[in-house]
């Protein structure tokens, strides 16, 4: 076995000659390229806490231990012992090399631990004053791979104290990964990446993330089938109509004892919606100026109120007909003869309180309106309401349509949608209207704002007739006689064809569009299409 004293010699070598004094070298070779230094393996760190760890004991391997600390008595000669120990057992088990190989390499360990140069120079005529030999126990040199630094800077595989954890900083999540996006980040804005919520840089990083991480992967596709499952985005607040189907679904379960009769059911659908509009309504909007439209016969008419005076001008003239019922008028007995413009006119100059104020009586008013000819049922369906010129039903119907004229006033006003009337409630207002065009037409031609007939026709018997087709939900064929009103339309006898939309069709009855300006399909005697089109827009009033 070597001499401890005498490192790299052995007793058959004789006895030690004079220290060997390596022979002069070129200035050249005092700083070699930097392509030709050996690269030094970083010093692997031991335990949390510790200093520098031996490599753990096993098969070929040094029992681990710690090294001494530099500067003590025995740390050379505990460092020399190792390194032989190691490299003894480290030719046992590789199998290879003899034993002037591995006292060589003890030597030059025993030079490296003493800050001298491997090769046996001194440090001045070293080949660099960082240069260090390769470490022999690197693995492909036939001995067992030591415990150290990979290549990358971390752990070598394989070994018993490395631990590669794929979220760590080897991994491909850890702090090495895409843009310093860790596994954990990464997998935290799945969720915000299945909604397409995530930004675009931060959407690459996590999609590129997904083709080499299998469980976000899968926990992705789990995300994107439950995104597919959720609704849509819906506005929060009820649909005006839901009061409607929850009370068709429980009076078809359980009928009322006391009905709503059919022509009333669309006044008391409207009246539901604008309460709930109202309902709804922030402070300030209470204070929004609301604008009213309607033709007078002649042109564009239009008043700004605010939403109290939309809500007064609805009880001042729904006072007519609870006046006809024998309930109380809003404006007093002294106003039961106006007309509807002049009891609305007097309500407004007596002052317009505040609409909050007028939204419980309006609402108790509409709600005896209805109930009181639910009681009645068809008595009251004949009655005729003084001042407006029609039986109760129709009243009822006008009374919807221009209630939900003024909500969409309204809604305009506090930039809030509102929809049209149900099918069969929009179909019942389109009828009225379309019944009432003969009359219109005939004042219209009266006052001289129609072309006289064009041939005169016995009562009852067909004469000139125009097609009205209303398209869309509640629409229709209607055939309007043209000469007379106590003559009968046929189709046989059609001269005109004019075609609309039903939201057309309603907003040229409230007269918010100009009459020639609505967007008719038309073919015909242009002449009957163009008083039909003004006739319809005259049943608008304030």
């Amino acid at each position: 076995m070597n001499d401890p004293h005498l490192p790299g010699r052995s007793p058959e070598d004789g006895p030690a000659g004079p220290p060997r004094i390596p022979p002069p070298r070129a200035a050249g070779d005092d700083n070699p390229p930097a392509a030709r230094r050996p690269q030094v393996p970083l010093p692997r760190q031991g335990p949390r806490g510790s200093g520098p760890y031996r490599a753990p004991a096993g098969p070929g391997r040094a029992p681990l231990r710690p090294a001494p600390e530099p500067g003590t008595p025995d740390a050379g000669r505990t460092q020399r012992q190792s390194r032989e120990a190691t490299l003894e057992t480290s030719a046992r088990t590789a199998g290879s090399g003899s034993a002037e190989e591995d006292r060589a390499e003890a030597d030059r360990a025993e030079a490296v631990d003493d800050g001298r140069p491997a090769d046996g120079r001194d440090g001045e005529n070293a080949s660099g004053p960082h240069h260090r030999d390769p470490d022999p126990h690197a693995p492909g040199d036939g001995s067992t791979p030591q415990d150290g630094p990979g290549p990358d800077g971390g752990r070598t595989p394989g070994d018993p104290l490395s631990y590669e954890d794929p979220d760590g900083p080897g991994g491909p999540g850890g702090p090495g990964g895409p843009d310093g996006y860790d596994h954990s980040l990464l997998k935290s804005l799945l969720g915000a990446w299945a909604l397409s919520a995530c930004s675009p840089a931060e959407a690459v990083v996590l999609e590129a993330h997904l083709t080499d991480c299998a469980s976000c992967a899968e926990e992705a596709l789990r995300l994107r089938d439950a995104v597919g499952l959720l609704h849509t985005g819906d506005s929060l607040d009820l649909d005006p109509m839901l009061r409607s189907r929850v009370l068709a679904g429980c009076l078809d379960r359980r009928p009322a004892r006391i009905p709503v009769p059919e022509w009333a059911a669309p006044y008391d659908a409207e009246t539901a919606r604008l309460d709930a509009l109202l309902h709804d309504m922030a402070e300030a909007e209470w204070r929004a100026p609301v604008r009213l439209r309607w033709f007078d016969g002649r042109q564009q008419q239009e008043h700004t109120t605010s939403v109290g005076g939309v809500i007064g001008h609805l009880m001042a003239v729904d006072g007519m007909v609870a006046t006809a019922l024998g309930l109380p008028d809003p404006l007093g007995t002294s106003a039961a003869a106006l007309d509807p413009l002049t009891r609305t006119e007097a309500f407004w100059q007596a002052g317009v309180p505040d609409g909050r104020t007028l939204l419980a009586p309006w609402r108790q008013q509409t709600h005896a309106l209805v109930r009181t000819v639910s009681f009645g049922g068809d008595r009251a369906a004949d009655r005729e309401v003084p001042g407006l010129g029609l039986p109760m039903r129709d009243v009822f119907l006008d009374r919807a349509f221009e209630c939900w004229v003024h909500a969409g006033d309204i809604a305009d006003a506090v930039d809030y949608p509102h929809a049209l009337p149900s099918g069969n409630h929009l179909r019942q207002l389109i009828d009225l209207a379309a019944r009432m065009l003969p009359l219109v037409l005939a004042g219209r031609r009266r006052a001289g704002l129609a072309a006289p007939p064009r041939r005169l026709a016995a009562a009852g018997s067909p004469a000139r007739t125009l097609h009205l087709e209303v398209e869309g939900s509640g629409g229709g064929h209607w055939y309007i006689p043209l000469d007379s009103p106590g003559t009968v339309a046929s189709p046989q006898h059609t001269v005109a064809h004019v075609a609309l939309d039903g939201m057309e069709f309603c907003q040229l009855v409230a007269g918010h569009v100009p009459p020639l300006d609505a967007a008719a399909g038309a073919e015909g005697d242009p002449e009957a299409i163009r008083d039909v089109l003004l006739a319809t827009a005259s049943l608008s009033r304030l």
